[in-house]
């Protein structure tokens, strides 16, 4: 089968980032940062033919995205598969709360424990398949074009994951940075990652730029 390019982009900051605070499922929208970050990215991305633009719904995402569909012509569309983890009782929380109010809790979620659950939210099995699943879905969808995919820091590291082979458990080595550009290819055998965390067009975006 034909091969699909995928372009798969985190969201771009928020507040919640920039102060560690677990944001899961909460709809959090980007600040004025994150939003001249999407601007940057939909920019350096304007010249690629893209068959669709597919985002998780919360805010964050969302606003990343259409920036994004609005630059290269493409449809947005809006996928809940492609939202971050759920991460129940920690979301709203700092991971310095975490650690002094669930010690236990935090020490499995660090150790990247499969059998653990926050209470409400997901294990890192069920979280993995729902998103990578998603993406499979989407991408065979599109053979012998190129799709983007924006959603959030747990996805991304799931999709890095999937496409180098690497168990949920190994300790991450990789960057998650927001509004980075990741591409990935899909073909029959599965997803192969061929350039990750490319920020070079957020090069110019220095804090005190990206708010005034």
């Amino acid at each position: 089968m034909d091969s699909t390019r995928i372009f798969a982009i985190r969201h771009g900051e928020t507040a919640w980032n920039r102060d560690t605070r677990i944001q899961g499922q909460l709809d959090i929208g980007l600040n004025e940062r994150g939003l001249a970050q999407a601007q940057a990215t939909a920019q350096a991305l304007k010249d690629e033919t893209l068959a669709a633009v597919y985002s998780s719904d919360l805010a964050r995402a969302r606003s990343t995205a259409h920036a994004l569909a609005a630059a290269v012509g493409a449809p947005l569309i809006l996928d809940r598969a492609l939202r971050e983890r759920s991460f129940g009782h920690f979301e709203g929380h700092t991971w310095a709360e975490i650690e002094a109010n669930w010690p236990e809790d935090s020490r499995r979620w660090r150790k990247r424990d499969l059998d653990f659950t926050p209470d409400g939210g997901e294990s890192l099995p069920v979280f993995y398949e729902r998103c990578v699943g998603a993406a499979l879905r989407l991408a065979a969808a599109h053979p012998g074009q190129a799709i983007a995919i924006v959603a959030h820091g747990g996805v991304m590291d799931c999709l890095y994951r999937a496409g180098t082979r690497q168990s949920l458990q190994a300790a991450r080595g990789w960057q998650l940075g927001n509004a980075t550009i990741n591409r990935l290819l899909y073909t029959g055998e599965g997803l192969s990652v061929t350039g990750w965390n490319d920020d070079t067009h957020l090069s110019h975006l220095t804090l005190d730029e990206a708010s005034t």
